[in-house]
């Protein structure tokens, strides 16, 4: 730990700053919850169409943040690693712990993003197996932003 973070703050005030952004944390959950469902019936879209373009942009940001900085510093581990140990983590335990919490019913219009997830997910092996230098290199991070942009485009005019 940086030495001038540790004399910045007490425990105690470290422990309230904590506490604090758990509690804005579930706050903002909330609102995010409540602003995406207001939105949905406003525009009269599906709350799937919502949560999967505003919501997943909006609970993203840090994990593009930190692929920024990491591209930027020259990390690419952790841009893989996190890109994919946030979908993993996000499947086997976010939804997990809601299931449990209370049984998650399956709309059946969610297979054909449940398609484009795993074709996405096979285009990532694909590129980086069959890589020459075995690297996303920037056409392939062309294609995967046109394809997210068909695919949302897609969402509005098909579903």
């Amino acid at each position: 730990i940086n030495e001038s973070i540790k004399k910045t703050f007490s425990l105690k005030k470290s422990i309230l700053f904590v506490l604090a952004g758990i509690i804005l944390l579930i706050v903002g959950g909330k609102w995010v919850v409540d602003g995406a469902v207001e939105v949905a019936l406003l525009f009269g879209i599906r709350e799937a169409v919502i949560s999967l373009t505003i919501v997943a942009f909006g609970t993203s940001l840090p994990e593009l943040a930190t692929c920024v900085v990491a591209a930027y510093k020259k990390n690419p581990g952790i841009i893989i690693g996190n890109v994919i140990g946030s979908n993993i983590f996000n499947i086997l335990f976010v939804l997990g712990i809601s299931a449990i919490i209370k049984p998650i019913p399956y709309d059946k219009t969610l297979n054909y993003d449940l398609s484009i997830g795993v074709f996405s997910l096979l285009l990532l092996i694909a590129f980086l197996i069959f890589s020459k230098k075995t690297k996303l290199n920037k056409w392939h991070g062309v294609v995967f932003i046109i394809l997210y942009a068909v695919y949302i485009i897609s969402l509005y005019y098909y579903f």
